[in-house]
């Protein structure tokens, strides 16, 4: 009788971050900055041993969105070993040697040769032109760039590997959404604008606590399981219930505004972000006023912060749209807001930051 034999392997995964300030001066910064339409390019630099980077900065902004703005943005040139992920911030040094103005991607960024990644409104560039003698001292503009570039080494022993199982993706929510579209084993109608659907009540009750309550409500519409869904169009209602369904809605983007106020009224607390996210995404000087309007009205703290953040960065600009004009009269605290948050702009602006 032959004894038990037991295997054993042990891996080991080492990840290492490297980490580099890279300083870059441009000098006549103020001709290039109202003169020249072409992106500039910093010297070359590298983190590791096989890479080399750029920054790259342009002076009109990359597009229309940002035409007002300088765009900033770390270029990899080359390397062995791709893809190379990395998070980076981006600062301007003042006159003082100090580090204000700085913007950071949050997460690890994936890049390959030839991608750059940054920040296309970096600054306004009437804000750097107001305070030449705090951030273009001698007319040169000092950018810092910290860069972490992620490097792993992987130890493994080849003897005794175990077989590896391929997961299937979850689809749970392909597979509710497929019970919405095709109305499976519904047990309630919700009746919009005259139109009839089905719709399951223990999926509504789980996602929604205003359904919840509706169907818990010892009335005749819970007895029949019949509900009138007032003040929805089914356009709308339908964006609503898919993201019900599976999490995710079509057309956002183009109904962001309508779908905001259902996620508000029936307690679609994540919906209602991703409406803040679509509005805020596509701010303009135009549509400032009305939007944040729409924050107030629905209790969208978010997007409100952020739209009085654009309204202080264009207020003369927003300040002549008729939509602004519409506000002062409809909505007077509203413009109250937008003076405070300008006030104490202008209050930070006079007071240069600390060392960070």
């Amino acid at each position: 009788m032959s004894g038990d034999q037991t295997a054993q392997r042990c891996d080991h995964t080492q990840i290492s971050v490297q980490n580099i300030f890279y300083s870059w001066t441009i000098s006549n910064f103020r001709f290039f900055l109202e003169e020249i339409q072409e992106n500039i390019t910093s010297p070359t630099f590298s983190i590791g041993a096989n890479d080399k980077w750029c920054l790259r900065v342009h002076p009109k902004g990359v597009d229309e969105e940002s035409a007002d703005y300088l765009s900033v943005y770390l270029v990899l040139l080359s390397c062995l070993k791709s893809p190379v992920w990395a998070k980076f911030q981006f600062f301007i040094l003042s006159t003082e040697g100090e580090t204000t103005h700085g913007e950071s991607k949050p997460i690890v960024s994936r890049f390959e040769p030839g991608v750059e990644l940054g920040f296309k409104k970096f600054i306004l560039r009437n804000f750097l032109l107001s305070f030449v003698p705090w951030l273009l001292p001698d007319d040169k503009l000092t950018l810092l760039c910290k860069v972490s570039m992620v490097d792993d080494s992987l130890s493994t022993s080849d003897q005794n590997r175990k077989p590896r199982i391929q997961v299937p993706r979850c689809t749970l929510a392909d597979e509710l959404g497929e019970l919405w579209e095709n109305s499976h084993f519904t047990d309630c109608c919700l009746v919009v604008a005259d139109q009839e659907f089905q719709a399951h009540k223990a999926i509504l009750a789980a996602r929604s606590p205003v359904f919840r309550a509706m169907f818990e409500r010892d009335m005749e519409e819970s007895r029949k399981n019949h509900f009138e869904i007032p003040d929805l169009e089914p356009q709308v209602f339908k964006a609503m219930m898919g993201f019900i369904y599976t999490g995710k809605t079509q057309d956002l983007d183009s109904m962001a505004d309508v779908l905001l106020a259902a996620a508000d009224k029936y307690g679609l607390e994540r919906l209602k972000v991703m409406c803040e996210d679509a509005l805020c995404r596509d701010l303009s000087v135009e549509n400032a006023a009305h939007t944040l309007s729409l924050a107030d009205i629905h209790r969208a703290g978010q997007l409100k912060t952020q739209t009085l953040d654009f309204i202080t960065a264009h207020a003369s600009e927003v300040s002549e749209t008729s939509g602004w004009k519409t506000m002062v009269e409809s909505c007077p605290h509203l413009v109250a807001d937008a003076y405070h948050s300008l006030a104490s702009a202008h209050r930070s602006f006079r007071q240069p930051p600390s060392n960070t």
